[in-house]
């Protein structure tokens, strides 16, 4: 029976990791060895930090609405309390975009929130 060599799926293998390893530094992106152990590792920082990035920009987000908010004379924590009793539905991220590009309609909005939750 014919010996069964592996060449074409070892180089098509070999070619599929190089290719990941491509914007690695040095050694990283020529060695196979050490092209595998580098993409492994970086796929792994990949899955993680999709997740990690949702947290990232909510803390971004609650940060600069929080700055705002001091600004106009409130804290965040009552602002946000205010706009769930006034029943406005504005997420942080549109919050934290109003605050940074408009600060007099974010002025506006925190001013409306305290009077309807007064009443």
């Amino acid at each position: 029976m014919a010996r069964i060599k592996h060449s074409v799926r070892t180089r098509a293998r070999k070619k599929k990791v190089l290719k990941l390893a491509k914007g690695q530094f040095g050694a990283r992106r020529r060695w196979y060895r050490l092209a595998k152990e580098s993409t492994a590792r970086s796929l792994v920082f990949a899955y993680r930090d999709r997740r990690v990035k949702k947290r990232d920009f909510r803390e971004l987000w609650i940060s600069r609405i929080n700055a705002a908010c001091r600004e106009v004379g409130i804290t965040y924590s009552q602002f946000i309390k205010k706009l769930k009793d006034a029943k406005i539905v504005l997420d942080r991220k549109m919050l934290a975009a109003v605050a940074a590009e408009d600060p007099k309609t974010f002025k506006k909005i925190v001013d409306f929130v305290s009077k309807s939750a007064d009443k």
